[in-house]
């Protein structure tokens, strides 16, 4: 009986712990690539103004993480019931801006693994 009770207990671990995918991905360029053709995939670059003016990835919006006003822009910019794939210029700051996202709310959210620059080092196309 005791058997059939640790088997049990243990498949629900088993079964929860599935379900429970984490909030934000890391992922390299051939996936981010992939990810973002997507349109239900929200795109946002979250580097400075000047970053962004020097070349960012087609399509995604710029909300600078490290401004005061970013929390509240991702409230009236993004759905939260959509995914979001996110990136910087090294990886750091999207990962902030990940965590911040998962504060508020959002279930899904795909970061660039080393940023900007490693899109650019593999040579994927931008816009300047």
């Amino acid at each position: 009986m005791r058997t059939i009770f640790t088997a049990f207990v243990l498949s629900l671990v088993s079964l929860f712990s599935c379900q429970s995918e984490p909030a934000i991905k890391t992922v390299g360029v051939e996936e981010f690539a992939q990810i973002i053709q997507d349109d239900a995939v929200q795109l946002l670059d979250v580097r400075t103004p000047e970053e962004y003016a020097e070349g960012h990835i087609k399509g995604f919006t710029m909300i600078d993480v490290q401004a005061d006003t970013f929390s509240d822009l991702v409230d009236e910019m993004l759905v939260k019931d959509q995914p979001v794939a996110v990136y910087c210029r090294g990886g750091r700051r999207s990962l902030t801006a990940a965590d911040i996202l998962v504060k508020k709310g959002f279930k899904t959210i795909y970061n660039l693994e080393k940023g900007y620059n490693s899109w650019v080092d593999a040579g994927m196309p931008v816009v300047k």
